[in-house]
């Protein structure tokens, strides 16, 4: 795909997330991240705090972190590279956050959600078969093919699935919110830092102890 696509692709991200975005407006032109003052003192409220506009330069507005594709985790199948204020401080209480999501073949992004933001999905190769469930649990699922796009609503539980044995898929998307959040449906269900009683879980899935046992070992908890 080229450059003018991938250049209008985004394009059209940034327009639709500035209609939806979830964030607070800023009060300023911009406010460039301190990421090191951010991480080495604790602040405990909404963003990061700004260095000085008088040293704001055009660097600060600009990353390449989306440019090479990331090293696919052999276990998930895939792996998301994030344009965030600490490679792109510009983007701070801009209420958006971009994401390169590559997938390997027949591999899926498993059921998460994003507590805080709207996304936005754009395939720009392979093929992949995407959807989401809404509050009524009903299904909203679709095929997509390069140039696609497809939105999944705040804090809707959502997949991505690369369905190909060979090709793999190459997503960009964009989220409305600086600090969107994501929670795995398994990982919150079997790999909390504290158990879940595995009387609830049994109930609650129909299942063993025995099977309880072993989704947690292979989910890591």
């Amino acid at each position: 795909m080229g450059i003018s696509t991938i250049v209008l692709s985004m394009s059209v991200l940034v327009v639709v997330l500035g209609l939806v975005g979830s964030d607070p407006d800023p009060l300023q032109d911009y406010c460039v991240a301190d990421t090191k003052k951010g991480t080495t003192e604790n602040f405990y409220y909404n963003g990061v705090p700004c260095i000085n506009p008088k040293i704001v330069d055009t660097s600060h507005f600009a990353t390449s972190a989306l440019s090479k594709p990331g090293k696919i985790d052999i276990v998930l199948g895939f792996n998301v590279t994030l344009a965030t204020i600490f490679n792109l401080p510009g983007m701070n209480t801009q209420g958006v956050t971009m994401a390169r999501i590559d997938i390997g073949p027949n591999s899926l992004v498993s059921p998460h959600s994003h507590p805080r933001a709207s996304e936005v999905a754009i395939l720009l190769k392979g093929s992949l078969l995407v959807g989401f469930i809404n509050t009524s649990n009903h299904l909203f699922t679709q095929n997509l093919r390069p140039g696609d796009c497809f939105v999944f609503p705040k804090a809707m539980i959502h997949f991505l699935y690369n369905k190909d044995s060979k090709v793999q898929a190459l997503v960009v998307s964009g989220l409305s919110s600086q600090n969107p959040g994501v929670q795995m449906a398994s990982p919150a269900a079997f790999a909390t830092t504290t158990a879940m009683s595995e009387e609830v879980s049994n109930k609650l899935f129909q299942i063993n102890n025995q099977d309880v046992t072993k989704i947690r070992t292979t989910l890591g908890g």
